[in-house]
């Protein structure tokens, strides 16, 4: 059975986290991983640590762009659901207007408005030496803004989430993330998480669409 197959049949797991795949690339890694993302289309921004993120961040998106914030352990860490998404901050905060409507009677509006902002930021779960950005959903709502339906595309990533290749990057999702992600999810919210839709991001036909943020720390899972 291939990896991917694998991958689509877990639910729930009581694996313990694969912690090798906690440590940072090293320079080169960084270095190798930068250049294959450039040649496939995607911006890349190297950042020292996590003030150094954020203020990349802040230059990336205009002030009073419409953002629209994905579910992040990266964001959560970094502070930044806080800073984006308040009435009269720096933006245009989608969640914002997301809290302000109702569920049972706009579901299908709501949809709308989170997949198709001006900027979606978040992370990813894997990116490969070779220029390709691996993602994982449990419900799959940030995959198609990330795919196409986003007019900008801006995610912050610990430079744990590199790897050599996209085997490596599913070995990753299985062994580390989606263990405490699990974790995570059943601490949250009493329920197991699962790998539902996975997202493999190989190029970005799109000029200056794409930005990932590289930060030198242990960010998210």
């Amino acid at each position: 059975m291939s990896t991917q197959a694998q991958t689509t049949n877990l639910t729930e797991t009581t694996l313990t986290p694969d912690l090798t795949y906690a440590r940072l690339a090293s320079d080169a890694q960084l270095e190798r991983a930068a250049h294959a993302l450039k040649l496939n289309g995607f911006n890349v921004l190297v950042a020292e640590n996590a003030a150094d993120a954020k203020a990349k961040l802040a230059e990336v998106i205009p002030a009073g762009a419409e953002v629209f914030t994905s579910s992040s352990t990266t964001f959560i860490q970094l502070g930044l659901f806080a800073e984006i998404d308040r009435e009269g901050g720096r933006y245009d905060s989608v969640r914002v207007k997301l809290g302000k409507m109702d569920p049972k009677t706009q579901n299908r509006e709501m949809q709308k408005l989170g997949a198709t902002p001006d900027y979606i930021v978040g992370s990813v779960h894997a990116v490969t030496e070779t220029g390709s950005l691996l993602i994982a959903s449990a419900t799959g709502s940030q995959l198609a803004p990330y795919a196409a339906s986003a007019a900008h595309v801006v995610w912050i990533v610990g430079t744990q989430k590199i790897v050599p290749n996209m085997d490596d990057a599913f070995n990753r999702l299985e062994q580390y993330t989606f263990p405490l992600e699990d974790q995570r999810a059943q601490k949250a919210y009493g329920v197991h998480s699962s790998i539902s839709k996975v997202l493999i991001y190989n190029k970005e036909f799109v000029p200056g669409r794409a930005t990932l943020i590289f930060v030198k720390e242990n960010l998210g899972f």
